[in-house]
């Protein structure tokens, strides 16, 4: 088995934040015109901000677009570290602030509520954007986690896990979960990230990233600057 991505390399963060912003509209609205509605999961951290600004520009018919969660920090939606806090900022604004988002953490938690309103909007997401640590981990799918081989095999839409050197537990999509996404996307930025790739795309158990590259379902889209 080899590893299944298409790689598009760009010479600069803007560049990359356009392109990709452009091609996920464009399979929003293919999304809307065929279904009524889009669905599209989002990652958190400092990679994705420009890109989450580009796309709120773009022409999409956001009152039929949810938007959701691949992973986030079990913390108040308001907390500085939060994954909803910063899609709300970066991305629910200008002509995307009718998208409706459902959030994967609240004050009242409970994974169960969770597993099934994500798989009730989400399952088949039409587009997920993946990020990628310098550790590898993607989502919150960490490679030095105890329970890291419940969340490769685990059939839950969602699990709960805590990563050895954070400081909050998180909730995470599953393996399977990512994997039945219409559309994967991966974003990475910078020398350091792109050598852990090359090697994750060289090794389908070296990393967490690793079992994206080698699925059999689809072909991963990665977009690098």
């Amino acid at each position: 088995m080899t590893s299944n991505y298409n790689l598009t390399s760009f010479d600069s963060s803007e560049k990359l934040a356009i392109a990709l912003s452009v091609e996920i509209a464009d399979i929003l609205n293919t999304s809307i015109e065929k279904n009524g509605k889009a669905t599209l999961l989002v990652s958190g951290g400092n990679t994705p901000k420009l890109f989450f600004e580009k796309l709120s520009h773009q022409d999409i018919d956001w009152s039929n677009v949810y938007i959701g969660l691949v992973d986030e920090r079990c913390v108040n939606n308001k907390h500085e570290d939060s994954n909803e806090n910063l899609v709300k900022k970066h991305l629910i604004k200008n002509l995307a602030r009718n998208a409706t988002f459902i959030s994967m953490y609240s004050k009242d938690f409970e994974l169960n509520s969770v597993n099934k309103n994500y798989h009730k909007y989400f399952f088949r997401t039409d587009v997920l954007v993946l990020g990628m640590g310098e550790d590898g981990h993607t989502a919150s799918i960490f490679p030095e986690l105890d329970d890291l081989d419940k969340l490769y095999k685990s059939q839950e839409f969602c699990e709960v896990t805590k990563p050895k050197n954070a400081e909050y537990e998180r909730i995470t999509l599953s393996l399977g979960s990512i994997l039945n996404a219409k559309n994967i996307f991966l974003h990475i930025e910078g020398k350091n990230k792109y050598k852990v790739f090359c090697k994750a795309a060289k090794d389908k158990d070296l990393f967490p990233i690793s079992k994206i590259l080698y699925n059999d379902k689809k072909t991963i889209e990665v977009y690098f600057s």
